[in-house]
C-alpha cells in the first residue's frame, strides 16, 4: 500500500503535483516481479481513480453551469498543473510494466492497449492535448450560450424542442427558423474555433509520427479490429441497404403528411414529428418523474438495473433537467475512485428525452457491472462496445413503456414512440455515415479542409448521398453549416462510428430477445460484467451479435425493423 494516499476526491484533490508526485515515484522506485505484480498494480490503480475522478468532477462542473467562470479555471488548471505531469508519469509506470513481461491473469487485453499508447506517447503532445481540453470547453460555452426570444421569454435551444415537434406545422417552421438564425449567428465563431482544433490535431499527429490526424486516431482509440478502409465500406453498405428503406419509410411519412416535400421541420431525423399531426408525446414533466419511471423500467428489464439507478438516485448522480447555461447533450462518466457513473442530459419533456435517459441508463449500468475488476485497465471497454451497452438498453426497454408496466404511455402511443424510434435508428445510420465521411475526407484531406468553405461543400454532399428526401431550398446556409451542431466533430473526434456499429450489435440484441428475452438480458449482462478484458468481436459474441461491417448483416435484419414497424402502425 501506498502510504498517506488520501482515500477520497475531497481530500485528494486539495493535493497539488507536488504532493501526487511522490506516488508515482513510489510505483516506478519499488521493485516489480511476479510476486509484487498484485500489489504494485492495486496500487497503481488507486492512484490513477483519484486522479482521474478529479478530472472528471472538474470537467462535470464546467458543463452543468458553462457560466461558471471559477469551476472553469479551477478544470483547467488541473490539466496543466497536474494532468500534464500525471500522464508522463503514467508512460513511466507503463513502460516499466511491459519491460518485465509479466502478464498477471485476464490482462491481455489491457497489456496489448498499453503497448499501443506507450509506442505512441509523445511528450510534445501533453500541452497539447490540454489546449485541445480547453477548445472544448471554448465550444460548450458557445452552444450553451444560443438562446432564443419566444414570445415573451427568453429559451434554450433545447426548451425549443416541444415546438418544433408541434402538430402545427407553421409553429414548426417558425420555431426552426428561430433556432436556424441563432445558430448561425455563432458561425463566424464556430469556424474559426474549428480552424483551431484541426491546426492543434495536425501538429499531434506529426509529433507522433503519423501521416495524418486519422491515422493517429486509429491507434489512439486502440481500434485493432477494424480498418478506415473497413468503415468505408461499411457506408458503402449503409448507401446500399439503408438509405433505400429509409427513403421508402419517409415517402410513406410524406403522402401521410399530405405535403409535396417534406421541409426540415417534417422530418428532422432528431426529433419525434407525427405524420398523422397527433399532438407530440409529452411522456413526463420533471427530471424526477423521468427518473422514477425509468427506473420502473429498468426494474422490468432486470431488478439489478433498477438498483443501480436507485442507488444512483439517492446519491444525488443524475442531472437531467435543461436550464439556461448548461452544455448541450448529453453523458455518461465515471467517478473512478467511487466506482459510480454520473448521468447528465437536457430533458425538456420530450419523447426522444426517455430514450437518451434509457441511452445513459445503459451506460451507468456497464458502469456497475465492469467496476469489479482490481486494475483500473480492466475496467473500461472499447468504446464500440460500450455503445452496445446504451444502444442496446433502449431496446431492450421497449416491451415496459407503458404505464401498466410502470413506464410513460398508453399501448398505442408506446407503439408510436417504438415506431418512431425504429425509423431514428434507421435515420442514425445515415446521419453517422455523413459525420464519419466528413471526418475521414476532412483529416486526410488538410489543406482542402482548412477552409471552412470546402467542409460546408462536402457536408452538403454527403447529406445528399445518406441523408435524402428533405428540401432544403432557402435554407442552405443551415444546411451547409449543420456540421457545426455535432459535437464529436469539435471536441471528440472521429468517435462517431462506434455508434453505427454498436447500433448493429444493439439490434442483435433485441432480435435475440424477441424468442427469449431473460436469455438475451443475461448475455448482454453477461457481456457488460467483461469491461475491456476481452477483443471487440468477443465482446459482441458474449452479448450474442456478431461484430460485422458489411451489407449482409445489415440485410439479415433489416426486414425485422420494416416488419415491426408495420405492425405498431397497424
Amino acid at each position: 500500500m501506498l502510504p498517506d494516499l488520501p482515500k477520497t476526491f475531497e481530500e485528494f484533490s486539495k493535493l497539488g503535483w507536488a504532493e501526487i508526485e511522490p506516488f508515482f515515484d513510489m510505483l516506478y522506485e519499488r521493485p516489480l516481479v511476479a510476486e509484487t505484480l498484485d500489489e504494485w498494480l492495486r496500487d497503481w490503480t488507486a492512484v490513477a481513480d483519484l486522479v482521474s475522478e478529479t478530472l472528471t468532477r472538474y470537467n462535470v462542473a464546467t458543463t452543468v453551469d458553462t457560466t461558471d467562470e471559477a469551476a472553469e479555471k479551477r478544470y483547467l488548471r488541473y490539466l496543466d498543473n497536474v494532468i500534464t505531469p500525471a500522464r508522463a508519469a503514467e508512460q513511466n509506470l507503463k513502460e516499466k510494466l511491459l519491460a518485465t513481461g509479466l502478464q498477471p491473469d485476464g490482462f491481455e487485453i489491457p497489456l496489448r492497449n498499453m503497448r499501443q499508447q506507450a509506442a505512441l506517447f509523445r511528450e510534445a503532445n501533453l500541452p497539447l492535448f490540454n489546449e485541445e481540453a480547453k477548445l472544448g470547453t471554448e465550444y460548450s460555452k458557445i452552444i450553451g450560450a444560443q438562446t432564443v426570444q419566444w414570445d415573451d421569454k427568453e429559451l434554450t435551444l433545447a426548451q425549443l424542442r416541444p415546438y418544433l415537434e408541434s402538430p402545427d406545422r407553421a409553429l414548426r417552421e417558425r420555431a426552426f427558423r428561430a433556432a436556424m438564425e441563432r445558430r448561425l449567428q455563432d458561425r463566424q465563431a464556430l469556424n474559426e474555433l474549428w480552424i483551431k482544433f484541426f491546426e492543434l490535431r495536425k501538429k499531434i499527429a506529426d509529433n507522433a509520427g503519423e501521416p495524418d490526424y486519422r491515422a493517429y486516431a486509429w491507434k489512439d482509440k486502440l481500434r485493432f479490429d477494424y480498418t478506415p478502409d473497413d468503415v468505408l465500406r461499411m457506408l458503402d453498405a449503409i448507401e446500399e441497404v439503408v438509405v433505400p428503406v429509409t427513403r421508402r419509410l419517409l415517402e410513406h411519412q410524406r403522402a401521410q403528411m399530405g405535403v409535396e416535400v417534406m421541409r426540415p421541420w417534417d422530418s428532422d431525423w432528431r426529433l419525434t414529428i407525427d405524420p398523422l399531426n397527433r399532438p407530440a408525446l409529452t411522456p413526463y414533466k420533471t427530471g424526477a418523474e423521468l427518473g422514477d419511471k425509468t427506473t420502473s423500467i429498468f426494474r422490468k428489464v432486470d431488478p439489478k438495473f433498477g438498483e443501480y439507478l436507485d442507488i444512483m438516485q439517492r446519491e444525488g448522480l443524475l442531472d437531467l433537467d435543461n436550464r439556461k447555461g448548461k452544455a448541450p447533450g448529453g453523458y455518461c462518466t465515471y467517478y473512478a475512485n467511487v466506482k459510480r457513473p454520473f448521468i447528465f442530459m437536457n430533458g425538456v419533456g420530450v419523447h426522444d428525452d426517455v430514450h437518451t435517459m434509457l441511452h445513459e441508463g445503459g451506460h451507468g449500468f456497464h458502469a456497475f457491472e465492469s467496476s469489479h475488476f482490481p486494475y483500473y485497465q480492466q475496467v473500461e471497454p472499447p468504446i464500440e462496445f460500450a455503445e452496445v451497452a446504451s444502444m442496446g438498453m433502449e431496446l431492450l426497454a421497449m416491451p415496459f413503456m407503458t404505464v401498466e408496466q410502470g413506464g410513460f404511455y398508453t399501448q398505442a402511443d408506446a407503439n408510436r414512440g417504438f415506431a418512431d424510434h425504429l425509423l431514428k435508428l434507421l435515420r442514425f445510420w445515415g446521419y453517422m455515415s455523413v459525420v464519419e465521411g466528413f471526418q475521414h475526407w476532412a483529416y486526410t484531406h488538410y489543406q482542402d479542409a482548412l477552409d471552412t468553405a470546402n467542409c460546408d461543400a462536402k457536408w452538403v454532399e454527403l447529406w445528399g448521398r445518406f441523408m435524402p428526401v428533405e428540401d432544403w431550398t432557402g435554407l442552405e446556409p443551415a444546411l451547409q453549416s449543420y456540421w457545426h451542431r455535432q459535437l464529436h466533430i469539435f471536441e471528440i473526434p472521429f468517435y462517431y462510428v462506434e455508434y453505427g456499429l454498436a447500433q448493429m450489435g444493439a439490434v442483435q440484441v433485441w432480435r435475440n430477445s424477441l424468442s427469449d428475452y431473460q436469455a438475451a438480458v443475461a448475455n448482454y449482462r453477461h457481456a457488460l460484467s467483461l469491461g475491456g478484458t476481452r477483443t471487440l468481436p468477443d465482446l459482441f459474441a458474449a452479448a450474442g451479435a456478431k461484430f460485422s461491417l458489411d451489407a449482409s448483416t445489415f440485410r439479415d435484419f433489416m426486414p425485422l425493423i420494416e416488419e415491426t414497424m408495420v405492425k405498431l402502425e397497424g
